[in-house]
């Protein structure tokens, strides 16, 4: 019997990130969302990249599920970005009608940790206090 195929979480700088791979199966997408948002809890990430840089097909049940996992996380008050749209991926969700409102999407992951890191500076100041991050 097979295990069933699990989604790797880096936890780095207070960031959660997902390496989405090739082909991703209903199960696997379940399975990683429980997980997430579990690692979210445990880990008291401040961040989430999902990355899918590695897709090169993304079918409408796929991009629900990635548009659900950010959003839910967000509701989890975790700052989420999808990064790595290939381009081809990109065109056919605009054939597709397929939207993801309420995302916010970077060119690649390192983009999405800038990002993740002006956000952080910018609540922090707001805030009175100041960020530095020590690793």
């Amino acid at each position: 019997m097979n295990a069933p195929q699990r989604i790797p979480i880096i936890n780095l700088y207070a960031n959660l990130i997902v390496p989405i791979q090739g082909a991703i199966g209903d199960n696997a997408m379940s399975q990683l969302t429980e997980d997430v948002t579990q690692r979210i809890e445990n880990d008291a990430a401040l961040g989430l990249v999902i990355d899918v840089s590695g897709v090169a097909l993304m079918d409408s049940f796929i991009t629900r599920n990635i548009r659900d996992l950010a959003l839910t996380a967000r509701l989890m008050g975790v700052d989420t970005i999808v990064s790595g749209l290939q381009p081809a991926v990109a065109i056919t969700l605009v054939e597709m009608g397929l939207e993801i409102q309420g995302l916010q999407t970077t060119l690649n992951l390192e983009r999405a940790l800038e990002l993740l890191a002006k956000a952080r500076e910018l609540e922090a100041a707001a805030l009175g206090g100041d960020v530095h991050d020590d690793a």
